[in-house]
């Protein structure tokens, strides 16, 4: 068996979709915390294989040629795995298809999306003093998080997965219906998209990659009052060019 595989990760919605890629794929990895709140995502070892500062990234020991490899950006991280293990990215080139439309959906549309919202809704009231702000761009957000998992749902009607066939594309988008209550969203008005929210957590290798999460504590929450959340606020947000 070759080394394991490099997991550069903390418990975000980004963070869970590799743990649920990697499990399903039977792949071994090793985690390797990045505190956000600490700011380790700014240490020079870090930007050397995620130059963007965000995880999760990867290390492939056993890369194209067998050489290392490493890759940063959860979407071409999972598009990497599957082509490594030849699972879950589309059994043929118009399956293919489909997958990558949908993963790109989520990393374009509903990842930042319910981001903002997040931010808007939770973050923002303590750090902005005009709450006309805070409150039009918690609307904006949570309106368009809306749209994107009424736009999912349609998607889902009449398919056990987005797709068709499980594939990454539903490892994509599972984690960020996690915080579902956090995004102002009411299930019940999304059926299909709550029972396949169902079908996904029932399985196995998606609940020893939640669980994978409990290995790595975060501490306070970016909402809570005190020194260590406003230490990490002004960490995470509010970041320019250096």
């Amino acid at each position: 068996m070759g080394q394991p595989i490099e997991l550069h990760y903390w418990p975000t919605p980004n963070g869970h979709k590799v743990t649920i890629a990697l499990e399903e794929m039977g792949l071994a990895y090793e985690l390797r915390p990045v505190n956000l709140g600490l700011g380790e995502q700014f240490r020079p070892e870090f930007l050397a294989i995620s130059p963007n500062n965000r995880m999760p990234a990867i290390v492939d020991p056993d890369g194209p040629g067998g050489e290392a490899v490493s890759v940063f950006e959860s979407g071409a991280i999972l598009r990497y795995l599957a082509d490594k293990t030849g699972a879950f990215g589309g059994a043929d080139a118009r399956a293919k298809i489909q997958v990558d439309e949908w993963l790109f959906w989520q990393m374009a549309g509903l990842g930042p999306m319910a981001g903002q919202a997040n931010h808007f809704r939770f973050y923002a009231p303590a750090m902005l003093a005009d709450q006309r702000q805070v409150a039009y761009g918690a609307a904006r957000y949570t309106n368009e998080v809306h749209r994107l998992y009424g736009v999912l749902n349609g998607q889902l009607k009449g398919r056990e997965f987005i797709a068709g066939d499980y594939s990454i594309a539903d490892m994509a988008c599972w984690p960020w219906t996690n915080p579902w209550k956090a995004h102002g969203i009411d299930l019940a008005e999304f059926p299909e998209l709550a029972a396949w929210r169902d079908r996904i957590a029932a399985r196995p290798a998606v609940q020893r990659a939640m669980a994978a999460a409990e290995k790595v504590k975060q501490g306070p929450t970016l909402a809570d009052s005190g020194e260590a959340a406003e230490a990490a606020r002004r960490v995470l947000f509010g970041q320019r060019a250096r």
